[in-house]
């Protein structure tokens, strides 16, 4: 009699403390379910991307439409921006004019424009027929009443501490305004899209 009453508390406590310990980790389940929870709220996705070392603002500008609206760079303040520097007669700047069409095709939603600083390629009407001809799809700019784009030009070269000095020459500017990528001569739209993929 005496050991079936001891074997009763025995099994009582055992039973006693597998149910405290089962709450236990059912309560400390929960709470590191409602911390993952609150700190994937709190998390902005861009906050976890860091910047290149050497990253610097880009600078604004003010260039002309081919339809004559003052466009700035500012105005794309919140959007990745590809920010490509080129020229209707230059044969590497026209062999990645299809890598931008199909960029801005997939990821205009995602927030990116493309901004085509032209240069040297004569009157707004002769850059818009070349425009309709290659079914560009971007914003092409250049200059409001005389030399405004080999300004832009310079004044990035001086932002970035060397010179624009050949084209096609193309920067990644992030959504905070800052360039965080600078190609020289042209690339292909899965390079492109590998460094503007953790920006968009």
């Amino acid at each position: 009699m005496q050991k079936h009453i001891i074997k009763i508390i025995a099994i009582s406590f055992l039973l006693n403390i597998s149910c405290e310990k089962g709450s236990a980790q059912k309560k400390q389940g929960d709470l590191s379910k409602k911390n993952v929870k609150g700190i994937s709220k709190k998390i902005n996705p861009n906050q976890a991307i860091r910047r290149p070392k050497g990253s610097v603002l880009a600078p604004d500008f003010s260039l002309s439409d081919l339809d004559g609206n003052i466009v700035q760079l500012s105005d794309y303040k919140g959007k990745v921006v590809m920010l490509n520097f080129w020229g209707t007669w230059c044969g590497p700047c026209r062999k990645e004019i299809p890598d931008f069409i199909s960029l801005i095709d997939k990821y205009q939603n995602n927030g990116l424009e493309i901004l085509g600083v032209t240069l040297t390629s004569g009157p707004p009407s002769r850059i818009k027929q070349f425009a309709d001809r290659m079914g560009i799809n971007y914003t092409l700019l250049t200059d409001i009443s005389g030399n405004e784009s080999q300004m832009v030009t310079s004044l990035y070269g001086k932002a970035t501490g060397r010179p624009i000095s050949g084209i096609p020459t193309t920067f990644i500017i992030d959504r905070e305004g800052y360039i965080v990528k600078k190609y020289i001569g042209p690339r292909s739209e899965n390079i492109f899209y590998n460094d503007l993929k953790p920006y968009i």
